[in-house]
């Protein structure tokens, strides 16, 4: 197989976000999270439940390998194996970055604020999290149930691993009797989601042009080259000019947005233009639509012959 420098760029550049995201995560929970020890969500909490009961830090790493073996067969099936691969990198550098960097922090680094440390490691962590799924990769253990989750369901990611991690937190109750780590694990858990959340949604958000100019075909053809979307043309007419004019409609991530600007101005700085949000976009290069089969709708849908049947 024979990639192109454009596909060998994008792949070079998710390794190097990831190995970015786990330091970020590394020092989120080293520097923050694990000195107040709280016990926190994922196969990490797990690897953390071990090395307090134990002593032995690098349990924790070990833990969320024996963990994540199984967890990456599955994955394999469903998410594809890109995703295994990155998860497999992912899952080794967080696992080699909460090992090592631990010893390098005597204590917490806001001395006598429990409650500021958890809030600080909990963004930083959230943050790397979602920097990892951004760029098609998994840190392991839920965040590979979550994917898997998410490719055949609506579910978001950041509720699938509040759902689970909310059971392992819980669990760390059974065998430390201290209710304050658990209240500070949920700290750790809420703003740990909302920032995975803030961060995906973030780069999935969508957005809308209409573009109305005389160099039409221009704009059109250079949309499709380098934002690399589709455009569709309108047929329309201007009431002040009584003119037929042909209007682009564009649909774009938001992040491709400034391209689609910049096109248009050097193309024509005089065309009209407009923006709106776009709540959802679902189809070719946008998400896939992930929701529940209705059986009943889809007999009546075959049983009624107005409605026809896909070509």
């Amino acid at each position: 197989m024979t990639f192109s420098k454009t596909k060998l760029w994008m792949s070079s550049r998710d390794y190097i976000m990831i190995t970015l995201a786990a330091l970020i995560y590394g020092f989120g929970f080293s520097a923050f999270i694990l000195p107040e020890k709280v016990v926190i969500g994922g196969v990490t909490g797990l690897g953390t439940i071990v090395y307090f009961l134990t002593g032995n830090p690098y349990l924790i790493g070990i833990t969320q390998y024996a963990i994540n073996i199984v967890l990456l067969v599955i994955a394999w099936k469903v998410v594809g194996r890109a995703f295994v691969y990155k998860t497999l990198y992912g899952a080794t550098a967080i696992s080699l970055v909460v090992t090592l960097m631990p010893p390098l922090f005597s204590g917490a680094l806001v001395p006598g604020q429990p409650f500021m440390n958890v809030c600080i490691g909990s963004v930083l962590s959230g943050i790397a999290l979602g920097i990892v799924f951004t760029h098609n990769g998994s840190t392991g253990g839920t965040d590979i149930v979550a994917a898997i989750v998410a490719k055949k369901t609506n579910v978001t990611v950041g509720r699938t691993m509040l759902y689970v991690d909310f059971a392992i937190i819980s669990s760390s109750y059974l065998f430390f009797h201290d209710i304050t780590r658990v209240v500070y694990g949920f700290i750790v858990l809420f703003i740990l989601t909302y920032m995975l959340d803030l961060i995906i949604n973030s780069n999935r958000q969508a957005v809308q042009f209409i573009i109305v100019s005389k160099h039409w075909e221009r704009i059109a053809n250079a949309i499709n080259k380098y934002p690399r979307r589709g455009v569709t043309v309108l047929d329309g007419m201007g009431w002040y000019s009584k003119q037929p004019v042909k209007l682009l409609l564009v649909v774009c991530r938001k992040m491709e947005a400034v391209t689609v600007f910049r096109v248009v101005k050097d193309l024509d700085p005089n065309a009209f233009i407009t923006q709106a949000n776009v709540n959802g976009a679902y189809g070719e290069g946008f998400d896939q639509l992930k929701f529940r089969p209705d059986h009943e709708l889809s007999r009546k849908l075959e049983a009624d012959k107005s409605c026809g049947t896909p070509e």
